[in-house]
């Protein structure tokens, strides 16, 4: 989508961090904006900031992204609002610092269930009623750098993130000829909040194997933050990468080099040997991908 003033576009996570940024960002190419968000003083600082600016159409909805039944609601909400959806951001995201064998069970089924669960019911919900409006259309799944490199303790994060990756990558191949786009944002560090997800945490998933502070090794030196990109100039890089229909949106040229060497790595990691065709001819449909090579 090139054109995007006066289309809707719906927005998770939307009143902080990164999804802030978006929401900034599409407000001011003239876009209807839904999003939603958990905290209230998020809520009250987002709307402090788009007061007076009689341009902006917002629709702010108190939303958990792991609640489906929830999500359906919001979905009828918006079209009753503002329109049928055109633009699905899934952004929202938790994350926890610390090695994988202190996760629990409730660790893993947080990040897990917001993160890659909230992703998918996103997409549950929205995709059909996008195909079904016969409009041109675009989802963009937030997922990191982390999504594509394992990098630093946030094993539970980078799991969470690649399978995004992945889902994505499928869902691109799924819409090719179709008018929606799809696209995966891979950010480095971005100022965000993201360090507060814990306060959103539900009580039934509250026991965590990272109480202690001698738990969260690795920890991420002062200077992470203090030099990480701002939201805003972040949702450029969405707002780009829509434009342009990229698969891959990727915002942070410093990662170019760790991202080219697991590259490499993984490319020699094949087997010095010949193909074995008649194996090859019997896979020869999964082979290639027009996304990959074509840029579908």
């Amino acid at each position: 989508m090139k054109d995007l003033a006066g289309k809707v576009a719906f927005v998770t996570g939307g009143t902080s961090g990164i999804g802030l940024g978006i929401v900034k960002v599409l407000v001011a190419e003239g876009m209807k904006v839904a999003f939603t968000y958990r905290r209230r003083d998020h809520l009250d600082e987002t709307l402090a900031y788009f007061q007076g600016r009689a341009h902006a159409r917002l629709l702010p909805l108190r939303l958990d992204v792991t609640d489906r039944a929830g999500l359906k609601v919001a979905a009828d909400t918006i079209e009753r609002e503002l329109g049928p959806v055109q633009l699905l951001v899934n952004n929202a995201g938790v994350g926890v610092h610390g090695l994988v064998e202190y996760a629990t069970y409730d660790d893993w089924d947080w990040v897990l269930g917001v993160n890659l669960g909230g992703t998918v019911n996103g997409i549950v919900t929205f995709l059909p009623r996008m195909i079904a409006s016969g409009l041109e259309g675009h989802i963009v799944n937030v997922a990191s750098i982390g999504g594509i490199a394992a990098l630093g303790s946030v094993g539970l994060y980078a799991t969470s993130k690649f399978a995004i990756v992945g889902l994505t990558e499928a869902l691109r191949t799924d819409m090719i000829g179709r008018p929606i786009g799809v696209s995966v944002y891979l950010p480095g560090p971005v100022k965000s909040n993201m360090a507060e997800s814990g306060l959103s945490r539900p009580a039934a998933l509250a026991a965590t194997g990272y109480s202690s502070p001698e738990r969260i090794e690795g920890a991420p030196p002062p200077e992470f933050m203090v030099h990480a990109m701002e939201a805003v100039d972040a949702g450029r890089y969405v707002l780009d990468g829509i434009r342009s229909n990229r698969l891959w949106i990727l915002s942070h040229p410093e990662f170019r080099d760790v991202i080219g060497a697991r590259h490499d790595a993984l490319l020699a990691s094949f087997p010095d040997e010949p193909i074995n065709q008649a194996r090859a001819d019997s896979v020869r449909w999964i082979l290639s991908n027009p996304v990959y090579s074509e840029g579908a």
